[in-house]
């Protein structure tokens, strides 16, 4: 790639980042939302993140090849461009309060996220030394989670600011209503995404450039150990994020807790301290492969916290929250919150690791970690369905422990194989 030290591409993908964690991290707040105003069960309500991940397996491929086509720069517009007719699909879900509706509108966003993933993400890693690729991206973290502190405090300031909390036992006008609230939003959304359509298509965005001999194999990208187990790391690694940031409404929910649609922004908060983190110390203090192993072990001891902890509130959430005068968590809970601590710099130290010497291969290799969010979509439906069957959502959090475990593996040993041989 053709160095660019200006800081202008770094501000144009930031922006990217903000709109990623917005429409991303929105989900956390619809799960609870929806569940009520369609009458869902806790493994139909998960149905929103499968239909949003999903997409991302479904159609990262067929984006790598638009990319291809296309440069990086005009399928951020593109991917845009999608994002803007999936918020669109939203009037009609909402009007009708048709949940399937719904699930199209997801998906169709997730589809647009798929290509500005998959164009942005190789993007900040290559832009600059890959050793503090790491650095770069928890920035983009920083800014990502930012959004997704703020959306569901938004979410519960506009669409559930003077109804307090939602009953189940709503009638049918009731839910159309309520429903209907989520119209103006997303027209909103729709309006900025246009708006940022422009901003990419007109800006002085350089262009990746690769040399043209690279690795040899057939093109086939499978013959990276380092990329094929860093893509099934981040399927685990997304499959964790997003029980933590889009269960912890729905356990909060069932434990009594108030406005529990806002609770995803407390885990969103010590993702950001991550980030923090992440920003401050890699590469200078804190490598990228130490950072993961941190990050994992850190997981495996917050997840037997959650499923060992209290489900009411003790000294624990009163070190956590009584300084900043947020009503107190049940202990489970904050431990939840604390995993998005954990998590901040996973993200940010795969794709370094996985994308080394790719080359031409970067926009496929790309693709493929891309696909490994489908964790997201699969993960949490195991961890609904575990929770419906057993009655005890807690408990089902030990599906952690497994996500951690191998993401530690790859940081330890796996990211260093070169070679199926």
């Amino acid at each position: 790639m053709k160095n660019n030290s200006s800081i202008f591409p770094m501000i144009i993908i930031g922006i990217l980042f903000f709109i990623f964690g917005f429409v991303t991290w929105l989900n956390g707040s619809l799960i609870p939302f929806l569940k009520v105003i369609c009458d869902l069960n806790e493994f139909q309500a998960l149905l929103v993140t499968f239909a949003f991940y999903i997409a991302y397996t479904v159609m990262a491929l067929p984006m790598s090849f638009v990319l291809e086509r296309t440069g990086y720069k005009n399928a951020m517009a593109i991917g845009l461009a999608v994002m803007a007719i999936g918020s669109l699909l939203f009037i009609p879900a909402a009007l009708s309060a048709d949940f399937v509706l719904f699930l199209i509108a997801l998906f169709t966003l997730g589809t647009g996220l798929t290509i500005l993933q998959t164009a942005s993400n190789p993007y900040v890693v290559l832009i600059g030394p890959i050793e503090s690729a790491a650095m770069r991206i928890s920035i983009m973290g920083l800014i990502n989670k930012s959004a997704g502190v703020l959306v569901p405090l938004l979410f519960t300031a506009l669409i559930l600011s003077d109804i307090g909390s939602i009953s189940a036992d709503l009638s049918d006008v009731q839910r159309h209503t309520l429903a209907s609230r989520l119209i103006s939003p997303y027209i909103i959304m729709a309006i900025v995404l246009i708006a940022l359509i422009a901003l990419v298509k007109f800006s002085s965005l350089p262009e990746l450039e690769f040399e043209e001999d690279g690795p040899d194999g057939g093109g086939s990208i499978l013959q990276f150990p380092r990329l094929v187990l860093g893509a099934a790391a981040l399927f685990f690694y997304v499959g964790i994020e997003v029980i933590a940031g889009d269960t912890i409404g729905l356990y909060g929910q069932s434990l009594g807790v108030a406005n529990a649609s806002s609770l995803t922004s407390y885990t969103m908060v010590f993702m950001v301290l991550g980030y923090i983190v992440g920003i401050l110390c890699i590469p200078k203090y804190l490598s990228q492969e130490k950072a993961l192993a941190g990050s994992a072990l850190g997981g495996i001891v917050l997840i037997a916290a959650v499923v060992f902890g209290s489900s009411s509130s003790s000294g624990i959430s009163e070190i956590l929250w009584g300084w900043s005068g947020i009503p107190t968590l049940p202990d489970s809970v904050s431990f939840v919150a604390l995993l998005g601590f954990t998590n901040a710099l996973v993200w940010p130290s795969i794709w370094p690791l996985a994308l080394e010497g790719l080359a031409k291969y970067t926009a496929k290799g790309s693709a493929l970690l891309i696909m490994a969010i489908a964790g997201g979509a699969i993960l949490p439906l195991v961890f609904g369905k575990a929770a419906q069957v057993s009655g005890d959502m807690q408990s089902s959090y030990i599906l952690g422990i497994v996500c951690y475990i191998f993401i530690l593996m790859y940081a330890l040993k796996w990211h260093k194989i070169t070679s199926w041989n």
